[in-house]
């Protein structure tokens, strides 16, 4: 994965609207981060959301937010770091600790994650 470059991501995010995509949205500080919050689990988890968004954006000077504006409302990430478009044009976006471990995972896809 690369590092977050905003204009390089805004131009990947703008590759997928007003497309059917699917969403596949992971938050946690659960078994990635535990350490953050012994006390407490949290997470948030979808898969194979399908969405068209008419606008994308991405927002902050890192970590990073990136909104997708749905036709009834929002639907976003924060803390990302990283991104990567893989093989089979997904968009992978992730945010990762200062150790690298996984805290947010956002991506989009043409086709249905497996």
């Amino acid at each position: 994965m690369k590092p977050i470059v905003k204009e390089i991501l805004q131009q990947k995010l703008d590759m997928f609207r007003n497309k059917d995509v699917y969403l596949h949205l992971e938050t946690t500080n659960g078994a990635y981060a535990s350490h953050l919050h012994e006390n407490m689990v949290v997470g948030a988890y979808i898969r194979n959301g399908k969405i068209k968004y008419e606008l994308g954006s991405i927002t902050g000077d890192g970590p990073f937010r990136v909104g997708l504006k749905i036709e009834l409302g929002w639907v976003y990430a924060e803390g990302l770091t990283d991104w990567e478009m893989d093989e089979r044009g997904r968009l992978i976006v992730a945010g990762h600790d200062p150790d690298g471990r996984l805290a947010v995972a956002f991506q989009l896809s043409e086709t249905p994650f497996e």
